[in-house]
């Protein structure tokens, strides 16, 4: 287990969704599945309590806390890509699978999780400031997915 660990909090459905991110996202998988040793108030023994799993590389927990508390934009995790066809498929494989689109490149999982799916050359024109960082950023505020072609059209002005 790693020093630091991200727990994300599910109501049941902790190892469903640790699944389908390792089978989504590159560097990803599912590692210790711990079962609760008894009865809870939001469980019973033999129930799936914690998954370890990876996403894209960073480690987290899957905790079965119950109904309790729901996820909120405040966490997310964010996913940066190389072109459309990256951006494309990550943010379809979240929507597709029971997800919901937002805004400026933000969707949510079928568990309520939210996901910054960010091609980097927005990152970029935002990092380059001026001019260029500003009409990315006024494209940007237009789009529910990132079109990369229009990102990189708004930058050259």
């Amino acid at each position: 287990m790693a020093k630091n660990t991200i727990c994300v909090w599910y109501d049941k459905d902790a190892e469903a969704a640790a699944r389908f991110y390792a089978e989504t996202f590159p560097e990803s998988s599912v590692g210790a599945i711990y079962r609760a040793p008894g009865n809870h108030p939001s469980g019973k023994e033999g129930d799936v309590l914690m998954v370890e799993f990876i996403v894209a590389g960073v480690p987290c927990i899957g905790l079965n806390g119950g109904p309790a508390f729901k996820h909120s934009e405040a966490f997310s995790f964010q996913i940066a890509t190389g072109n459309q066809q990256e951006t494309d498929r990550y943010w379809n494989a979240i929507v597709e699978n029971g997800g919901q689109e937002s805004a400026c490149g933000w969707c949510k999982d079928k568990w309520g999780v939210s996901w910054q799916i960010t091609p980097r050359v927005l990152m970029e024109a935002v990092a380059a400031g001026g001019d260029q960082a500003k009409r990315a950023f006024e494209a940007m505020m237009t789009m529910k997915k990132i079109d990369v072609a229009a990102i990189e059209a708004a930058r050259r002005g």
